[in-house]
């Protein structure tokens, strides 16, 4: 009897052990992603170059507060780019182009305790024809840079925090 109660102790404890997903445990950095959309294109692209870069004519800017590791690629925003969408309304203007911009704040899972989600903005702004990444999201919004130029706020959000280094939040991990 004794037997047979220890092997069903065993079994059980193997495939509670096995059963069980297990997690990869490690970290990676919760910060404002850059994307872009040429003119014509539907899709996100990260951006290859920082925001201090001309940006063309019936592009699209995409912000989002996104995490990464070295596992897991950044978020890109969630709302598709489209110029039509966001800039039709803007008649264009002489030695100025028009640039849709989406900030799309992130998601519960990752924003910083204790703060709110602001509602993702979408707008098209008309600026001077040799504008930046930078100069558009600063027509639109409040920036708050660090030292180096890095974004680290858009509208306040995150309120302190600058490229934060967090533990992989759970809904995001892989099972391994």
């Amino acid at each position: 009897m004794f037997k047979k109660i220890l092997t069903l102790v065993l079994t059980f404890v193997t495939l509670l052990t096995f059963a069980t997903p297990s997690y990869s445990e490690e970290t990676g950095y919760r910060y404002w992603g850059y994307f872009q959309a040429a003119p014509s294109q539907s899709t996100w692209t990260m951006a290859m170059t920082g925001p201090t870069t001309n940006v063309a004519d019936g592009s699209v800017e995409g912000w989002i507060h996104t995490f990464s590791s070295d596992s897991i690629n950044a978020m890109a925003p969630r709302l598709a780019p489209n110029f039509f969408t966001l800039c039709s309304k803007v008649r264009p203007v002489a030695g100025k182009k028009r640039v849709g911009l989406v900030v799309d704040f992130g998601t519960v899972a990752i924003k910083p305790l204790g703060e709110s989600l602001p509602r993702r903005i979408t707008t098209c702004v008309q600026i001077e024809s040799k504008a930046t990444g930078a100069e558009i999201l600063a027509a639109a919004t409040k920036i708050r840079a660090g030292s180096s130029g890095f974004i680290c706020g858009i509208n306040g959000f995150p309120a302190k925090e600058c490229s934060a280094e967090i533990k992989t939040p759970r809904i995001l991990m892989k099972k391994s």
